[in-house]
């Protein structure tokens, strides 16, 4: 099968995309002042919470939001309610953590930075790291923030490759061991959240990266305390990475349906954590879901180009079969969608079930095993002592996966995101995208 036809989602959209985002200004307005005895808790009632744990869900539930914090969860009779504290009726609605998208590609520019994180935030993304393409100190001074509306952000930083000359010059180039250890040694003192390599040929346009030149890199990587994540193609390479030591999997095996050594292999080492990145999956697709989030007009050409393509069905049933074999096995699989795209994550969870994994599982990689992955210890589940940053559903994912996209309202840090004036803004120009 020809590598053409597994184009992964980002880069199909961003063709897509070309005129759809408009420049975002910062949506929120000045703190505001808590005024004289007025109530420091918030208690959300009546809602169905999906924890985000593998635990069942708590129906009827009482949550209590106190400042950023989650304070309490768990069934209405069951919480003692503070007498002066805001209430709020979700009766009706479902809750679930905030998304946590552990692979993604955004600007190192501040501006255009800020306004992704907070389009990912108004699509229900509470954090997001970008993978390897981060350049300057913008990426890490952001990283560092806590912005009004905007998803939390994490950077590994330049990642490291082969020379790729007229592709991409911010990762590191590496042919010699020593220079694959001298890019550790100096990511390291950045203090990176995760090292990103990439074994990839790019359709036989360039050497890839040898098991001695990754080797080198995923060791002195465990040396200085980091974890590696690789994106990879071939079902070759991907022994070859997991006999490295490889700490994770950016995509999986995308040239053929993969075998029982390799299962055995993930069996081996049940750390190991597969973060899918799906493709397309190449069929006719109602986007009208879309409408309070992109103008009417690039809307339309969306819609236009989302139509049936054997080839992308092709290759994203490859993909398919080799998740639904990954997840019977038990393998740790997590969340990222590759790629600026705001509202992707919807597309990528319902492509997930589409494999066969059921909702339940989806929404436990896209949150709490994300979060864990990205030691966002505070994040990827309702629970007390988390932060407070949910979403609030018209729908109930469980029963469908595309009810993820019936935000009522989200939440980060016990802040409910402005999505109004965001809306506003989204949908009234045009200009923008991502990479």
């Amino acid at each position: 099968m020809e590598r053409s036809m597994t184009v992964p989602r980002r880069l199909y959209l961003a063709g897509l995309l070309s005129g759809v985002l408009v420049a975002l200004a910062a949506c929120s307005g000045p703190p505001s002042v808590q005024a004289p005895g007025a109530p420091s808790a918030t208690v959300f009632e009546g809602a169905r919470v999906i924890v985000g744990d593998r635990s069942a869900p708590i129906d009827n539930a009482t949550i209590i939001v106190d400042g950023t914090r989650f304070v309490a969860v768990g069934r209405r009779g069951d919480v003692d309610v503070p007498a002066n504290a805001r209430r709020v009726d979700l009766t009706g609605k479902t809750v679930m953590p905030a998304i946590v998208d552990t692979h993604t590609h955004l600007s190192s520019v501040r501006d255009a930075l800020v306004d992704q994180l907070q389009r990912k935030a108004y699509h229900g993304v509470a954090a997001a790291l970008s993978l390897g393409q981060d350049v300057g100190e913008v990426p890490f001074q952001v990283r560092g923030e806590l912005i009004p509306n905007a998803a939390r952000f994490l950077t590994a930083g330049r990642g490291i490759t082969r020379p790729e000359p007229g592709r991409s010059d911010v990762p590191y180039w590496v042919s010699t061991e020593a220079e694959a250890r001298k890019a550790v040694q100096e990511l390291a003192t950045q203090k990176l959240d995760l090292i990103k390599i990439w074994v990839d040929d790019r359709d036989g346009k360039y050497p890839k990266l040898t098991p001695a030149l990754y080797g080198a890199v995923i060791d002195e990587a465990h040396k200085n305390g980091l974890r590696v994540t690789a994106h990879l193609f071939t079902l070759e390479d991907a022994k070859g990475l997991m006999r490295a030591g490889i700490d994770a999997f950016a995509h999986g095996v995308r040239d053929r349906d993969i075998d029982q050594e390799l299962l055995e292999m993930f069996k081996a080492r049940p750390e190991v954590v597969l973060v899918p990145n799906l493709p397309d999956r190449g069929v006719a697709t109602d986007l009208s879901w879309l409408a309070d989030s992109v103008p009417a007009d690039e809307l339309k050409k969306l819609q236009d180009a989302a139509t049936d393509r054997p080839a992308a069905q092709q290759a994203f049933a490859i993909q398919a079969r080799n998740l639904a074999k990954l997840n019977a096995a038990g393998v740790r699989i997590a969340f990222g969608t590759d790629g600026s795209v705001p509202w992707s994550h919807h597309v990528e969870m319902a492509d997930m079930v589409a494999t066969g994994m059921t909702p339940a599982q989806v929404l436990v990689a896209a949150t709490s095993t994300s979060a864990e992955f990205l030691r966002l210890n505070d994040l990827g589940t309702v629970a007390a002592g988390r932060s407070a940053d949910f979403l609030v559903l018209d729908g109930n994912p469980l029963d469908d996966i595309t009810n993820t996209r019936t935000l009522s309202a989200v939440y980060l840090r016990g802040e409910e995101v402005d999505r109004a004036a965001m809306k506003a803004r989204l949908t009234g120009g045009s200009a923008g995208g991502g990479r």
